[in-house]
């Protein structure tokens, strides 16, 4: 990142207290900062990517360079959210990673169907998860390049400003 480059944003999908710490930590290690926004369920988190309720300043709640999703959440699952963000005309070239325990098949071919960029399976251990965010930190947000994703509200424009 050059000089006066805004910090990556990472949205966290994850209902589980002990795999945010372990994705908090692991974010804090890793060399590249970002700023890190944890929801806890899909229904959350379409709140927060359609900027709406508490999510709706986007100056506190920026629209995310990265989406961490897990697949099983309470109230909408990690597929009803990807379904939903891929269907968004501000939000469909948006950055998934669905980063998940299931090392299903059918869960892997269903979130590429559905339009992940890449599909990992969580470690289990702190050490695993910072070479991890590594990774994530090196490839997604320090070396790939992003589509332009509009910063208004799915169903406002859709035309970056």
């Amino acid at each position: 990142m050059g000089d006066g480059a805004k910090l990556p944003v990472v949205l966290l999908v994850e209902d589980r207290g002990d795999d945010v710490l372990l994705v908090r930590r692991a974010f804090e290690r890793s060399k590249l900062p970002i700023l890190l926004f944890v929801v806890a369920d899909g229904d959350e988190a379409i709140l927060y990517l359609g900027g709406e309720g508490k999510f709706s300043d986007r100056t506190q709640y920026p629209v995310p360079d990265l989406v961490l999703l897990d697949l099983s959440l309470p109230g909408k699952d990690g597929f009803e959210v990807l379904h939903w963000i891929r269907a968004q005309p501000s939000l469909g070239s948006l950055r998934v990673i669905v980063l998940t325990a299931s090392e299903r098949i059918p869960d892997v071919n269903t979130a590429y169907r559905l339009g992940a960029n890449s599909f990992l399976v969580k470690p289990y251990d702190l050490e695993n998860f910072v070479e991890l965010s590594n990774f994530i930190s090196g490839y997604w947000l320090r070396f790939d390049r992003p589509p332009e994703v509009s910063r208004a509200a799915p169903g406002v424009g859709g035309a970056p400003s």
